[in-house]
C-alpha cells in the first residue's frame, strides 16, 4: 500500500478530530468515501492525503474511484505554489501505486497524470501517456491530449505539438477555439508561415468569430517581419478564382498571395457586407463542392431508408434531367402561413406570390415548387385554383410527392442538389433534420434559405444575409476576421480586423480609414 509522506506539517492522528463523521454506526469503507467526496468538493488535497494514509493503516481496500479523486486534487492544486512540490510528488506515486495493485487507469486518471507532468514541464511524458491509453480500451478526449499540447506549445516546441495535433486527428478528437489559438501562437513565434496560415483555415472552418485573445495572436503574425516576406507574386489569378467558387466563396486556400508589409485595420463592415478600410465586398459563405455533394448523398441516403425507394428514386431521376432551378418552394409551408388549421386552410394565393416574386427576381426563371399530392388534389378540385395549378404544370413549376411520403426530403435534397435557394420559415429542427447530424447544416441555410413574411396580404422575402461571419480571405489576398468581444450570439459585440497589403505606392506606414481608425502597417 502507500508509504505515508514523512512530511511534519502533516498530522493525521489529528485529522479524524477535525471532521465530523456523517454517522458513528458506518463501516469505515462507508467513512472513507464520505469524506474523500468531501475533500474532494472542497479542494482539500491535505486533508484527502491523510484521509488515504489513514485508510492505509486500516487496510481499507482502495479503488479506482478513490485513486482518480486524489490524482484529481493532485493536479488541480499544482496552481498553487504552497502545494505544487506536494501534488506533483504525491499525485506520481499515487499513479505508480495504481500500477503496482494491478488497477487500470482510465481517461480520467490519464488527464489528471498528463496534467501534472505538463506542470512539472514534461511534455513528452504527458504525450507518452496519452498514447498510451490503448492498452488500457480507454479512449481519449479533448482534455487527455491538451497538457502535452499546451506544453510543447508554451516552451516553443512546434514540431512535438504538431505531433500531439495529428494524434488527436486519429484518435477523432476535434480541435477548439483554445488548442488551435495555442498551434498558431507557436507557429507565429517559431515563424512558421505554412503552418500560420494551416491554422488560419482551421480557425475559419470551425470557430467562425474568434476571441480577442486569438485575435491578438493574428495581428502578431501579420505585423511580423516574416509575415510581410512570405508570398506569392505570380499566382495564377484563374487558379485563386476557380478555388473560392470550389470552396463556396469567402477562401480560395492557394497561400500567401503577393509579398511586403501588412496593415492591420479595425473597420466597420456595412449592412451589405462593404468593408471602410479596403473597400471589398465580404462573401456569404457556403459550403465547398465536396460537402455539398455528401450533403446531398446523406439526405439521399436518409430519404431513400424512410420513403419507398421507387418513389424517391423518380425523382432524383426527375432532378437529374430538370438541373436549372435556382429556387425551391415548400410550398405546403407557405401555403398553410397563418392558415386556419381547423378548417383545413390553405392558401395557393399566398403561393402564388411567392412564384412570382422569385419569377421576377430571377429575370424570369420559374422555381420549383414541391408539395404532396394531398394537398394538390384538393387545390385541383377548387374550381377557383384549378386554373392555377395547371399553369404551374404547364410550366415545370410544379412537382408532387406521392401518398405517404414526406415532402421535406424532397424539398431538402432538391436544394441541397441544384445549390438552389430554399424559400420556407420551416426551421428544419425536427426529427428528420436531427437524423443529418451535419456540422456544416447551419453554414448552408444561412446561405440558401429564404424566410418569408406577409403583412396585410403583402410578401416580403427575407433573402440570406449579404456576407457571413466567418474569417474571410479574398481574391486580393487580404484577411477579414470576425472578433467576438462580448455574448458570441450578438451581432453588435462583433468587431472585425481588416488585414491588407497595402499598394506598392503607398508611402507611410500607417493611414486613416473612413471611420477614423487607424490601419498600421507591419514594421
Amino acid at each position: 500500500m502507500l508509504t505515508p509522506l514523512s512530511n511534519p506539517s502533516m498530522d493525521t492522528s489529528n485529522y479524524s478530530n477535525t471532521k465530523k463523521r456523517k454517522k458513528t454506526h458506518q463501516s469505515p469503507e462507508a467513512t472513507f468515501q464520505f469524506e474523500l467526496n468531501s475533500c474532494s468538493k472542497n479542494k482539500d488535497l491535505r486533508g484527502a492525503i491523510a484521509l488515504y494514509e489513514i485508510a492505509i493503516l486500516q487496510k481499507i481496500r482502495i479503488n479506482q474511484h478513490h485513486f482518480n479523486a486524489l490524482l484529481y486534487l493532485c493536479s488541480n492544486s499544482v496552481a498553487d505554489m504552497s502545494l505544487k512540490d506536494l501534488s506533483l510528488d504525491y499525485g506520481f506515486r499515487v499513479f505508480d501505486q495504481m500500477s503496482i495493485l494491478g488497477i487500470n487507469p482510465n481517461e480520467a486518471s490519464i488527464t489528471a497524470v498528463a496534467r501534472l507532468a505538463a506542470a512539472k514541464g514534461d511534455g513528452d511524458y504527458a504525450f507518452e501517456l496519452v498514447k498510451s491509453v490503448g492498452k488500457y480500451n480507454v479512449a481519449p478526449r479533448l482534455r487527455t491530449f491538451d497538457p502535452a499540447l499546451f506544453c510543447f506549445c508554451d516552451h516553443l516546441e512546434a514540431d512535438k505539438a504538431y505531433e500531439v495535433e495529428k494524434e488527436m486527428g486519429a484518435a477523432g478528437v476535434s480541435l477548439e477555439e483554445q488548442e488551435l489559438a495555442a498551434l498558431l501562437k507557436v507557429s507565429v513565434k517559431k515563424g512558421r508561415a505554412e503552418r500560420v496560415y494551416e491554422y488560419l483555415h482551421k480557425l475559419r472552418s470551425s470557430i467562425r468569430c474568434v476571441s480577442e485573445l486569438t485575435s491578438q495572436i493574428i495581428e502578431d503574425w501579420f505585423q511580423s517581419a516574416e509575415a510581410s516576406e512570405v508570398g506569392e507574386l505570380n499566382l495564377d489569378p484563374r487558379q485563386v478564382k476557380d478555388g473560392i467558387g470550389r470552396n463556396g466563396g469567402g477562401w480560395h486556400g492557394q497561400g500567401w498571395i503577393g509579398k511586403g508589409k501588412w496593415a492591420v485595420c479595425k473597420p466597420n463592415i456595412d449592412a451589405n457586407g462593404h468593408c471602410c478600410c479596403c473597400h471589398e465586398q465580404l462573401a456569404c459563405v457556403d459550403i465547398n463542392d465536396d460537402e455539398t455533394e455528401k450533403f446531398a448523398q446523406s439526405v439521399a441516403a436518409l430519404a431513400l431508408e424512410r420513403e419507398v425507394k421507387e418513389n424517391f428514386r423518380e425523382f432524383q431521376g426527375w432532378l437529374e434531367e430538370h438541373a436549372d432551378f435556382e429556387a425551391i418552394v415548400d410550398g405546403a409551408n407557405i401555403g398553410l402561413y397563418q392558415q386556419n388549421f381547423a378548417e383545413g386552410g390553405f392558401s395557393i394565393s399566398q403561393l402564388d406570390d411567392v412564384v412570382r416574386k422569385l419569377y421576377d427576381r430571377s429575370k424570369k426563371k420559374w422555381p420549383l415548387v414541391i408539395v404532396h399530392n394531398k394537398r394538390m388534389r384538393g387545390l385541383i378540385e377548387n374550381p377557383s385554383s384549378r386554373k392555377l395549378v395547371e399553369e404551374w404544370k404547364d410550366n415545370g413549376v410544379l412537382y408532387t410527392t406521392p401518398n405517404g411520403s414526406n415532402d421535406d426530403w424532397y424539398w431538402l435534397y432538391a436544394a441541397v442538389k441544384l445549390r438552389c435557394l430554399l424559400v420556407t420559415n420551416d426551421e428544419m429542427r425536427d426529427h428528420i433534420f436531427e437524423l443529418i447530424g451535419s456540422s456544416f447544416f447551419n453554414q448552408w441555410k444561412e446561405r440558401h434559405q429564404v424566410h418569408y413574411t406577409f403583412v396585410k396580404g403583402n410578401l416580403k422575402l427575407l433573402m440570406p444575409p449579404s456576407y457571413s461571419y466567418v474569417i474571410q480571405e479574398s481574391e486580393k489576398g487580404s484577411w477579414h476576421v470576425p472578433v467576438v468581444t462580448g455574448n458570441r450570439n450578438e451581432e453588435s459585440s462583433r468587431t472585425w480586423l481588416c488585414i491588407t497589403r497595402p499598394s506598392t505606392d503607398a508611402s507611410d506606414d500607417v493611414k486613416t480609414c473612413e471611420n477614423g481608425n487607424v490601419c498600421h502597417h507591419s514594421d
